[in-house]
C-alpha cells in the first residue's frame, strides 16, 4: 500500500499545480494521500508562492468535501461500509457521537486535524448536516490546516519540514482546549 501511495504522490506531484488541486479535491472523499505532501514540496521549491498553495488545497479540498457530502448523502450508510469496509460501523458510529456532542465543529476539527477529514465528509451528508454550515466548517478548517503548513514552511524552510505533523497536533491541541473552554464556558453561562 505505501509504494502505491509513493507512485500516487509521485504522479500528482508530476501534474503541478493541478495534481495539487486534484489530490486535495480526491482526497477530501477517496483513499489517496494527504495533499500537505506535495503542498510541503512545493512549498519548499517556491516559498514566494506557499500562500497560492495553500488556497488551492483549501478550496479544492473544500469542494471535494461537498463531493463526499453528496455521496453520503445520496449513498447512504452502504456507501460509508463499501468506502470504509475496515471498521466502517465502529467509524461512523465514532462520527455520529461527535456530531451529537459537537455539531458543525466535529466537521472543523476533522478538516484541520489529522483525524481523516473523507471519513466526515461521507458521514455528513449521511447525517443529513446542513450544508453550508458544513462547507463554511471545511473551508475554515481545511484552510487553516493548509495555511499552517505553508506559512511555517515559507519562514522556516527545509529545517521544520520533517516536524510539520508534530506542529499541527501541537496547535490542535491548542485549538480543541480553547474550544472546550469556550464551550463550557457558553455552556455554563446559558445555565446561569
Amino acid at each position: 500500500m505505501k509504494e502505491i501511495f509513493v507512485q500516487m504522490t509521485q504522479y500528482f506531484e508530476s501534474l503541478g499545480i493541478w495534481g495539487l488541486a486534484l489530490n486535495s479535491f480526491i482526497e477530501s472523499f477517496f483513499l489517496v494521500p494527504p495533499p500537505d505532501i506535495i503542498l510541503s514540496i512545493m512549498d519548499l521549491a517556491q516559498p514566494s508562492k506557499a500562500l497560492f498553495f495553500a488556497l488551492i488545497c483549501t478550496i479544492a479540498s473544500a469542494f471535494g468535501g461537498a463531493v463526499g457530502y453528496a455521496i453520503g448523502f445520496w449513498g447512504g450508510r452502504p456507501a460509508f461500509n463499501w468506502l470504509f469496509r475496515k471498521g466502517g460501523r465502529e467509524k461512523f458510529e465514532a462520527v455520529e457521537n461527535l456530531y451529537n456532542k459537537y455539531g458543525t465543529a466535529a466537521v472543523f476539527f476533522s478538516a484541520f486535524t489529522p483525524i481523516p477529514y473523507k471519513v466526515f465528509t461521507i458521514a455528513s451528508g449521511i447525517l443529513n448536516m446542513n450544508f453550508w454550515k458544513f462547507m463554511i466548517a471545511s473551508f475554515f478548517g481545511r484552510g487553516l490546516r493548509f495555511f499552517i503548513v505553508s506559512v511555517v514552511l515559507m519562514f522556516f524552510g527545509e529545517a521544520i519540514k520533517q516536524y510539520i505533523e508534530l506542529v499541527i497536533i501541537a496547535l490542535t491541541i491548542i485549538v480543541i482546549a480553547f474550544y472546550v473552554i469556550v464551550y463550557k464556558k457558553r455552556k455554563s453561562f446559558i445555565k446561569e
